[in-house]
């Protein structure tokens, strides 16, 4: 039942916040209004100020100065306790459950209703009915949170939000690790919150997204809220226009590629995951110099595994990978750093585990894996002066912000965490270069940026082998696509005949016998 706010006071407004983080002023006099009711987007580069500006409505960060209203209620927040109590939840973009306890045990946290657990066991069996029954949110209440995929993960933390009371509930980049259909169903479980009177805040990069699923839009910049639309009355190209201050090309174009010799060659490829599933089977495929071979697939599908094994982070147990001239084999494997002392580059999928040290400053990341370069130092020294320079040089040519190396790298944004891992392997003029998923929770501005990076790249010379959950970035940057699923290669396309029905019929696992698998 659509629930009528016609004559309700506004579920939040914000009025000349401020926050200051040392010497960067992360909000300057924010001021918002957000209708019950609706779902309103929050849009913004990296480094604009939009997650802050949401923990200081989580009551995460304390204002430095303004005022907040909710529901018409001037409020004071002083905890995340303080906004849970109003009715204020949170999903974060990196999410917070315990991953060895099962879904019951992450939503009854907190809840437990006594010692015996009983109490807090049955009414939590019965919120995940409801919210089943209500809005879709369908979940195995046993089911270990490790073993779930990231979209169903995602669902059990807005469970946990509903079950809190939560009658605004806050979205941090949602979509950054979901596949197109997880999107279309966390939209449709968000369309049924709003019919029952939720109001929404979505804080996402994807244009796309902001035009499909919110009412309202506000575009923040530099700290500072530069424009606010009703959706119906914009379009992509103002919005990404106001958040990066300049028009913005939304497609690269790609040019024709040069390809010349084999420098990455994989064949018969077979791997078994740790409990013993077959992950990946009888993959073959090679990337010239020259060109970027994309893989499409819905993740999960075998992706992830076949990039660690070629960067030499994953066993395997048949075939072979020959990597500029010298061949790897079950035998005969090579370590990551021997691998990129190859000139072979690495942007990892999972940034935060395999591409940063959070609790290490950005000058330190700058050079993380390439530490031992006589550039930075000698024998057990580092040459601090020197690495700072050089984390100087990339924050700037890769507009990494704040652009400060002694800022520890969890104080980063995500996307800007990925613009340092991005300037940190594309400076070494590689030779290969394996991407996963480089532009997941990056803006417009730097999604444009990377493109163009990555297709230089190619233009110089180098190998490049993307993988990428967006279908429209395989794509525009790929120039032949291996789709993927169950761990097995469904087929191989030149560009030209990639459309994507015929692309999405391979990822269902329908095989293309049009198409040679070479």
């Amino acid at each position: 039942m659509q629930v009528d706010q016609s004559n309700a006071a506004p579920a939040i407004e914000l009025i000349d916040i401020r926050k200051s983080f040392g010497p960067v002023r992360a909000n300057r006099d924010v001021s918002l209004r957000v209708e019950a009711g609706s779902i309103h987007g929050i849009v913004g580069e990296n480094g604009a100020g939009k997650s802050t500006l949401m923990n200081i409505l989580y009551g995460h960060y304390l204002a430095d100065s303004g005022e907040m209203h909710v529901a018409g209620q001037r409020v004071s927040l002083r905890s995340s306790a303080d906004a849970i109590g109003l009715g204020i939840g949170m999903v974060h973009q990196h999410f917070m459950l315990v991953s060895n306890m099962t879904v019951l045990e992450n939503v009854m946290l907190g809840s437990e209703g006594g010692p015996l657990l009983a109490a807090g066991r049955r009414d939590t069996l019965a919120t995940l009915r409801r919210l089943a029954d209500d809005y879709g949110m369908e979940v195995d209440a046993d089911a270990v949170i490790a073993d779930l995929p990231v979209g169903t993960r995602q669902r059990v933390e807005i469970i946990k939000a509903i079950k809190g009371g939560a009658r605004i509930l806050i979205l941090d980049e949602p979509t950054g690790v979901l596949t197109p259909g997880e999107a279309d169903q966390l939209f449709e479980v968000l369309k049924a919150l709003k019919r029952d009177g939720v109001t929404v805040l979505l804080i996402t990069h994807k244009l796309d997204e902001i035009m499909a699923i919110t009412d309202a839009v506000s575009v923040m910049r530099h700290g500072e809220i530069v424009g606010h639309r009703r959706t119906a009355e914009t379009s992509p190209a103002e919005l990404a226009r106001l958040m990066v201050g300049r028009d913005v090309l939304l497609s690269v174009d790609r040019g024709q590629a040069q390809p010349s010799d084999i420098l990455l060659e994989v064949s018969g490829l077979a791997c078994t995951s740790s409990r013993g599933r077959q992950v990946l089977s009888d993959i073959s495929f090679d990337v010239r110099s020259g060109e970027i071979f994309g893989i499409a697939g819905v993740s999960g599908n075998g992706q992830t595994e076949l990039l660690e094994v070629i960067a030499g982070m994953r066993s395997f147990e048949a075939g072979s990978v020959r990597l500029l001239g010298e061949t790897i084999t079950p035998d005969a494997p090579k370590t990551p750093a021997q691998i990129r002392d190859m000139r072979i580059a690495h942007i990892p999928e999972d940034r935060h585990q395999f591409g940063l040290i959070l609790s290490f400053d950005a000058s330190g990341n700058a050079i993380l894996g390439y530490h031992q370069s006589d550039e930075y130092g000698s024998g057990y020294f580092l040459d601090e002066a020197a690495v700072t320079t050089h984390c100087n040089k990339l924050m700037s040519a890769h507009d990494v912000r704040p652009d400060n190396p002694a800022l520890l790298a969890k104080k980063f944004s995500g996307g800007n965490q990925q613009k340092l891992v991005i300037a940190r392997e594309t400076d070494t003029n590689p030779k290969i270069l394996i991407v996963g998923q480089p532009t997941r929770g990056v803006d417009v501005g730097a999604i444009e940026f990377i493109h163009k990076q990555l297709l230089a790249l190619r233009d110089a010379g180098c190998a490049i082998l993307l993988v990428s959950a967006e279908l429209d970035e395989i794509i525009g940057l790929s120039d032949r696509i291996m789709v993927m699923n169950d761990g097995r290669q469904m087929g191989i396309l030149d560009s030209a005949d990639a459309g994507r029905d015929r692309l999405g019929t391979m990822m269902a696992g329908i095989a293309d016998t049009g198409v040679a698998a070479s």
